[in-house]
């Protein structure tokens, strides 16, 4: 009996069974929704300096102390909350990226009054439609586009933080906005359709 050989997968995500999971079923899928695009953007804040593995593992952690992602929740987080959240071993407890969620919150909301959601306002940023990279290897991925560089200027502009080039990037891959699945990896044509 031969054994079923496993599917050819992006090389960051090997090592962890929570990293295969994220890798085969979330990155680089188009995501539309306000609360998600949040999460993502403050799980990348987060991130900055540390590997997503750690994010990862800390992922619901994250959940349940800044109130599921929920924006309008969050924007009306006070100087004591943060104070609480960063007593919070299970998160991040970086200051600035604790007060970066509020500060991002904030700026989502009115970016949502201005463009009727966060999804009408990010995807501009790729015409609305996720752009496929034809990677061969990991070595080809840059960390920045000409779309982030423009992504992280505007994002700026509108008040928000922990939105430099690479962070938005990280962002783009996440929410599905580029496809950088390697081409021989099994996700790569299906994250396509």
């Amino acid at each position: 009996m031969t054994k079923p050989t496993e599917p050819i997968r992006c090389d960051w995500s090997l090592g962890h069974p929570l990293m295969i999971q994220y890798h085969d079923t979330e990155w680089g899928v188009p995501v539309h929704d306000d609360r998600k695009l949040f999460e993502f953007l403050v799980l990348d804040a987060m991130q900055a300096g540390l590997s997503w593995r750690t994010i990862l593992l800390k992922r619901e952690n994250f959940r349940k102390a800044i109130d599921n992602f929920d924006a309008e929740k969050v924007a009306r987080y006070t100087e004591k909350r943060v104070e609480e959240l960063l007593q919070d071993a299970g998160i991040i407890r970086n200051r600035l990226k604790v007060q970066s969620a509020v500060t991002n919150a904030r700026a989502m909301l009115k970016v949502q009054e201005e463009f009727e959601s966060f999804d009408c306002y990010i995807w501009r940023f790729v015409d609305g439609r996720p752009h496929a990279n034809r990677f061969q290897s990991m070595k080809q991925i840059p960390a920045t586009s000409t779309e982030s560089d423009a992504m992280s200027k505007d994002l700026k502009q509108r008040g928000f933080n922990f939105v430099g080039s690479t962070i938005c990037y990280a962002f783009m891959q996440a929410a599905g906005m580029v496809n950088d699945h390697i081409m021989t990896c099994f996700r790569y044509r299906e994250v396509q359709r």
